[in-house]
């Protein structure tokens, strides 16, 4: 599989999540996928576990937005938010793929928190 056939399979990917459409969403792993949440130490071991920890999630998504893709080969970083319940989650998606397919994702969650103050003369503050 080729870089524009990854990047394609990825944009499919979000687009399913953001629309909560778990069997789409799932086609991107490999049988034997691993996802990681290294802040929580959680492991989930195959497809068949992550779609169904994701399906079972207490609070549907009200918003879903991708920041930005990027990767190369079989190494690809997406960077998006995620609102549940009026509260956003930044997340960070690392995705490597063998055959085509994700064999293993790391993902990262933070949430918002306010610029201070002394910053103020060298940034620029988003909405």
């Amino acid at each position: 599989m080729n870089e524009l056939d990854i990047r394609s399979a990825i944009d499919e990917h979000w687009a399913a999540s953001a629309a909560g459409d778990q069997f789409a969403e799932h086609l991107i792993y490999h049988e034997d996928a691993i996802c990681e949440y290294p802040q929580s130490g959680e492991i989930i071991h195959g497809r068949h576990n992550l779609q169904a920890l994701r399906s079972h999630h207490p609070g549907k998504p009200s918003g879903f937005k991708v920041r930005r893709i990027v990767g190369q080969e079989h190494l690809w970083v997406t960077e998006y938010i995620i609102t549940y319940e009026g509260k956003r989650a930044f997340t960070v998606s690392i995705m490597e793929f063998r055959d085509g397919k994700v064999a293993h994702e790391t993902q990262y969650f933070a949430d918002p928190f306010d610029a201070p103050d002394w910053r103020g003369q060298w940034v620029e503050v988003r909405p």
